[in-house]
């Protein structure tokens, strides 16, 4: 399972209570949480006649961290299911992520049930080289992280180790081994079996690129290296750009984490393979499409971890992305197979033997073939007015001398007959008028269609006058 989540309570939740962070994760549909241990202060004081014979674990006011018995040299911590005895030096943590044992139990369980793994990072300035007071805090912030880890029920703790300082790598390195070395011992003593992760620097005077995490964990046995990518890929001068250089990460890594990879992911602003500061992803040149493509083919177990400015944003945008390539992955899958149940049938269709043709007779000449006319589409007729009829060509006079045509009566003019009036079409009966709207307003009158204009006969020519007898 490929879990997303971020460094720290997220920015966009209400509260900032561990309990209100878990929550709000997982309505953010996202399923891991580092929980910050950013300081690893404790508050001293001798055991009083009140907590004499309660165990460290059952008090409730207070959240016990350890339990020192003896003196000088010989004070030891004891474990926190032992009776509290006189004498004792109580180490109680200041402002814990819960009141008690009892809560952060619950918390556990809460973390749980909605499917969101935790983990918890150190304090962020550790120095487990120079044996000095720092290195000392520095180790008691290990042992108590593996404590509140231990009843959270969370994943990993996850440390830096230091800076070289003035030490030359070799003794940072025999130092660095010798004490980390020491904690791991007493996380098997103690029974906490959270395994310890070493996180990979980012700058080149800090102790922790990948050789020698790797060095480490080869020689204290319970180590796995955290793999922060864009602390690699700053050391590296942007080393990581391609699919096979995570995968070179992941087979190196493989063999300390027993199949699950715990990881940090973002943006980054590098120079001269030293880190300046993480950028949110899309603003750095460390892309995450070429990881996604990596982690699906590997089908691994696998918790990234936003260390972005943005947070759970990128963490949301990581798993877009990987959905997205996923998508990509299934669908190209999907085309394969299509062709690969194509392939077979073409090759037997190509293997059957094909009829061989009979030859056929070729014409000596073939008939030239006649142009075929192609059909002309006829133009639509548009709508017109009927047209006039043409009027009759004048005959044309027959040859020959004219001949007198005998004269004719006069007739008297016919009286022109009446036609009869045409009968007006029976109008409609009206409907109702509803009382509401207005009246319509009446149609016009159909006008009577004109009469044609009444030809003029011609005028009778007139009679020749009878000449008088002399």
């Amino acid at each position: 399972m490929i879990r997303f989540g971020p460094s720290g309570i997220p920015l966009s939740c209400k509260g900032r209570t561990l309990r209100d962070g878990i929550e709000d994760v997982h309505t953010l549909g996202l399923t891991a949480l580092e929980v910050q241990m950013v300081r690893a202060n404790a508050d001293q004081r001798y055991a009083t006649e009140d907590d004499i014979g309660l165990k460290p674990v059952d008090m409730e006011n207070e959240l016990i961290i350890e339990v020192l018995r003896g003196a000088g040299k010989r004070r030891k911590a004891t474990t926190l299911r032992e009776p509290i005895e006189k004498g004792d030096m109580i180490l109680s943590m200041i402002n814990p992520v819960a009141k008690n044992y009892t809560q952060l139990k619950q918390l556990g369980e809460i973390a749980k049930n909605l499917d969101v793994v935790l983990s918890i990072h150190t304090p962020y300035y550790m120095d487990l080289v120079a044996n000095n007071d720092l290195t000392e805090r520095s180790m008691d912030s290990i042992r108590w992280a593996g404590i509140l880890a231990y009843f959270l029920d969370a994943q990993i703790v996850v440390t830096h180790l230091g800076m070289y300082g003035s030490y030359p790598k070799k003794v940072a390195t025999k130092n660095i081994t010798a004490n980390i070395g020491t904690i791991q011992d007493w996380f098997t003593e103690s029974d906490i079996r959270v395994p310890i992760g070493l996180e990979t620097s980012g700058r080149q005077e800090i102790f922790g690129d990948f050789p020698e995490i790797e060095k480490l964990c080869e020689d204290v046995k319970g180590l796995v290296p955290v793999i922060n990518f864009p602390h690699i890929h700053a050391r590296g001068n942007g080393a990581l750009k391609k699919k096979e250089d995570f995968q070179e990460l992941f087979d190196r890594a493989g063999r300390f984490t027993k199949g699950h990879f715990y990881t940090h992911f973002s943006g980054v602003e590098h120079e001269n393979g030293n880190e300046i500061r993480y950028t949110p992803i899309k603003k750095g040149d460390l892309k995450f499409e070429p990881l996604a493509e990596c982690i699906l083919e590997n089908d691994m177990e696998l918790t990234v971890i936003s260390g972005s400015p943005l947070l759970e944003h990128d963490a949301m945008y990581m798993k877009v992305i990987l959905e997205r390539v996923l998508a990509k992955r299934e669908a190209k899958a999907e085309r394969q197979k299509i062709k690969e149940e194509e392939a077979p049938q073409a090759k037997k269709a190509a293997a059957k033997p094909k009829k061989a043709a009979k030859p056929v007779k070729k014409p000596s000449k073939a008939p030239p073939k006649k142009p075929v006319k192609k059909p002309v589409k006829k133009p639509q007729k548009k709508p017109s007015r009927p047209a006039k009829k043409p009027a009759k060509a004048p005959s044309k006079p027959k040859s020959g001398p004219p001949k007198k045509k005998p004269a004719k009566a006069p007739v008297k003019p016919k009286k022109p007959v009446k036609k009869p009036a045409q009968k007006k079409p029976a109008s409609k009966p009206k409907p109702k008028k509803p009382a509401a709207k207005p009246a319509p307003k009446k149609k016009p009158a159909q006008k009577k269609p004109a009469s044609k204009p009444k030809q003029k006969k011609p005028a009778a020519k007139p009679k020749p006058a009878k000449k008088k007898k002399k």
